[in-house]
Parts: C-alpha cells; structure tokens; sequence
C-alpha cells in the first residue's frame, strides 16, 4: 500500500523521522565541537575527494548515462543535465572550496556585543549555529560538498535531499563526507544525513519539530515549491533573472567582454545574465559588435524594436512581455534599449528577481546611481554578473544564493549559518529591584570584552 495512511507512507515518514531526530541529537553535540576538530574533518573530506576521485566519476558517469535518455524522452532539461557533469576541474573545485572554508575563521562562540546592565550583571551577544539545515537541490552534485563543509564549519547538522538525476554522485559524495568526518573523535555521528526519495521532500517539509532552515537549490518552480509548502523559515531564491547595463559612457571593449562572459561562459547557472539593456545612446555602435559574438557562441537572441530594426537580421526573434521575466539558464538573451540609466534602473527593478545586476560604465555619477538604487542582493560595476558567488566572494563555499531581506543576503556563506543567543551572567540579582517609585537604574555600559568562555 501506499496511499494516504498506507504502510508505505508509515514507514516513509517514520524513517525520515528517525534521520532528523539523529540530526537533531548530532546538533547540539556538533554546536560545541572546537575550531580545531572542524578544521581536521574539513582537510579529511578534502583528502578523501582527491583519493577517490575515479570513483566520484565514475559514479557521475551512471547519472550522466540515465540523465542523457532523460533529456531525449523530455524527462529532463538540457540546463540540468548540464548542471549534473562532473570533471577533474570540478572535483579539483570542490577540493579547494573545502580547504578553503577550513581557512576561514569560525563564526561559531563570537562576542557581538557586550553591556553591562548593572555592576556584577553583565550581558553578552554570542554567535552560535542555527541547529538543523534541510538543504534540497537539483542536480549539481558538488552542490552537496558546499553545503556540508559550510554546516560541519558551522557548528550545523544537516540532512541533504538532491535530485533523483544526481542519486549515485550524491551517494558517493555523502559517504565520503561520512567516512572522513568520523575519522576524529570529536565528530559526533548523525550530524549529516542523506535522504534519497521523492517522497522524503513531502516529508521533510513537515519537520518544523527538527529542522530550523530549509535552503532550497534549483528552479523557481522548485523554490516556490518549497516555500508554499512547509511551515519552517526558507533561505534562497526563486530566481536568477540578472542583467548588464551598457551605459552611454561605456568602454565598448569592456562592455563586450563582460556581456559575452556574463552570458556565455556557464549559461546554465542562476547568476548568468539574461537580459542585457543598451543605452540608446550607443546602441547603434554596440549591438552589432555584441550580436556577432552571440552568434558565434550560440546564443539566441531575442530583442525589442529598437534592437530588431538596428540588427535586422533574420535569426532574430522579438522579444515578448515574459522574456523580461524569465530565466532562461541557456544560450538565450533577450536585449532591450533603454533611454538612460534611470530607464534602467526601472527596468531592473520591476522585471529582476533582485539577485545579481551590473552596469558598464566610465561615469561614476552614473555607476553610483545604479549601485545605489538598483534593488538586487548584487550590484556590480564593470564586472561579470558570474562573480556573484560565495567562493569567489571569499566565502571559501556557499550554501546557496539569498535575495530575501532579513539574516542573510547574496551568497550565503559561514555568516549566513549562525545566529546568536544572549547569555547574561549575574551575581545572585533579581529583578524586584528595579521595579516601582524607588527602582535601581541600569547602567546600560558597554563592554569591550568577551564573552567568557566556559569549559572550552
């Protein structure tokens, strides 16, 4: 049976139960582990990826095989698929993205602030883990590396949930993580977990009891998803609709470079820019130069009037309402004229999806009006919209890519995983005293010290 109330589902959810319990357990242990125990999981899960690196490909090459008949039968995007491939270079990616989150410092057991509420009473602002991560992503199997090198530096237990298209990388990858992080003895077990099925996603959103984040990774169909459909606090965003402003006072040399890297270079990622805006100004002069690239790589272009009737081609196609608002993760570009930078700007604003949005310019009036107004969790002047990721940020990884406007924004790095407690130490005090006609006043004095650590 597996229908609602079936033995099936029982089992199902007793299972994914039993994980985020584990998890759950795992995160209080894991939120007290040293920097140092960390830091020597962290290098043996870089260790074990460059030993078996044959066996991570070969693992890759199985989901390749079955994601490749998928793409024939409609089953899957070619984005995806693309997204899934795993090579040398990317392994050699991941290896150096663990390291480098062990360089990094730990945000764990901070002072962020110190007061003393009244002699002997003193309170403390402390950096500390959130608890359980849920992360749920489609098909990039190095994706699961990031996310568990930044949770184990963290202080976080995770429970991973990948696409059905990367089930033997993820296998693989998860194993390995296991196996090198319970080499020490500081690491308790538990503290990452894997879950495999469609079904453990249904389940996994009902878990407001043990899970404290969920990061969804993937479409804006799949993020919305996730959001519409469980009652814990969801980091990420639904999309990646980014743009390059090529103003009036732009180098064109420039401008060419950026728009054909920001496009081209990796089409299928949420930070490769979809629609490119050309001053009028200069878009007799620039069109042409750009188009003849795309063409050349490949890439479809979709444009307004202005750009139909400068380029005149016939591989041409006009550009509709929701090609300012779709993200295409492909060899495709819609391009629109635009009267100036506050034309811009309103474009930006009302059609991005405030994740990553550059201007081209030699005009620094100009490129502090965009950086300023434009509403996006990156602004970049005479820069790649492709830089807008965590290990490029100095993150050393990221967990995903945030546009919402509370805890964390951008590209979600170690900052992105901790919140704070107050911890406050007295002497004995109560608080009658500071109550009625005679209370005592709080001094309210702020403190240059830290919190002082106990038993670490």
């Amino acid at each position: 049976m597996c229908g609602s109330g079936g033995v099936m589902d029982v089992t199902v959810r007793d299972k994914i139960v039993e994980k985020a319990r584990r998890a759950r357990i795992a995160s209080v242990k894991l939120a007290n582990v040293s920097t140092e125990a960390k830091d020597r999981a962290l290098l043996r899960i870089a260790e074990l990826i460059d030993a078996r690196r044959e066996q991570i490909l070969e693992a890759n090459a199985e989901d390749v095989k079955e994601a490749e008949q998928a793409v024939k039968e409609h089953r899957l995007s070619k984005p995806l698929l693309d997204r899934l491939k795993l090579n040398d270079d990317k392994i050699e990616e991941m290896i150096n993205s663990v390291r480098e989150v062990a360089k990094l410092e730990d945000p764990v057991g901070r002072t962020l602030s110190a007061i003393e509420l009244d002699d002997g009473l003193e309170l403390f602002q402390v950096s500390c883990p959130i608890g359980v991560i849920g992360a749920i992503f489609e098909s990039r199997p190095d994706v699961l590396v990031q996310i568990s090198s930044l949770c184990l530096k963290t202080g976080n237990a995770v429970l991973l949930k990948g696409g059905t298209e990367a089930r033997h990388s993820n296998a693989a990858l998860f194993h390995l993580v296991e196996e090198a992080a319970a080499k020490g003895d500081e690491i308790p077990a538990g503290w990452i977990q894997l879950l495999e099925t469609r079904e453990d996603v249904k389940e996994m959103l009902r878990l407001s009891e043990y899970i404290d984040l969920l990061v969804p990774r993937g479409s804006g169909q799949f993020v919305r998803y996730i959001q519409d459909n469980t009652s814990i606090m969801v980091l990420g965003h639904s999309e990646g609709i980014c743009h390059v402003y090529v103003d009036r006072d732009a180098d064109l040399d420039m401008a060419e470079d950026i728009c054909y890297d920001a496009k081209v270079q990796y089409p299928a990622v949420c930070n490769a820019m979809e629609t490119l805006l050309v001053d009028t100004a200069i878009a007799d002069a620039f069109l042409p130069r750009i188009a003849a690239k795309y063409r050349e790589a490949g890439v479809e272009i979709r444009g307004c009037p202005i750009t139909m009737q400068i380029l005149a081609a016939d591989d041409l196609k006009p550009a509709t309402e929701e090609d300012w608002r779709t993200e295409y993760n492909d060899l495709i570009i819609s391009i629109r004229v635009v009267s100036g930078v506050d034309d811009a700007i309103e474009h930006i604003n009302r059609y991005g999806s405030g994740h990553t949005d550059a201007i081209v310019t030699s005009n620094e009036e100009t490129a502090r009006k965009f950086l300023r107004f434009v509403d996006s969790s990156s602004v970049m002047l005479n820069a790649s919209t492709r830089f807008s990721d965590g290990y490029r940020y100095g993150k050393g990884a990221e967990v995903g890519i945030s546009t919402y406007k509370v805890h964390a924004r951008g590209p979600v790095g170690l900052e992105g995983l901790v919140i704070y407690k107050y911890m406050l130490l007295g002497n004995g005090h109560v608080v009658a005293p500071y109550v009625g006609a005679d209370a005592r006043r709080f001094t309210h004095r702020k403190l240059s010290k830290e919190f002082p650590v106990i038993g670490r």
